[in-house]
């Protein structure tokens, strides 16, 4: 969706963006990676102005943040 403007599953190209976003106490769009606000990894989410389907999008320059915190699967 954040590449096409179209949803995979309806075809539709009205899309709602809802930026990642790190608020007091870990609130927000984000994957905490440790115990301060500025340790906040974004995510950004796209979702269908039809059906509703959503993705959810990380900002390729953070992955190597996550990767120090969690496993991979």
């Amino acid at each position: 969706m954040r590449n096409t403007h179209r949803c995979p599953k309806c075809g539709e190209t009205r899309l709602i963006y809802i930026p990642g976003k790190a608020g007091v106490y870990g609130t927000g769009n984000n994957i905490m990676t440790g115990m301060t606000i500025f340790s906040a990894v974004l995510v950004n989410r796209y979702v269908c102005n039809r059906c509703g389907y959503s993705e959810e999008w990380i900002d390729p320059s953070d992955l190597s943040q996550l990767k120090k915190k969690y496993e991979e699967v």
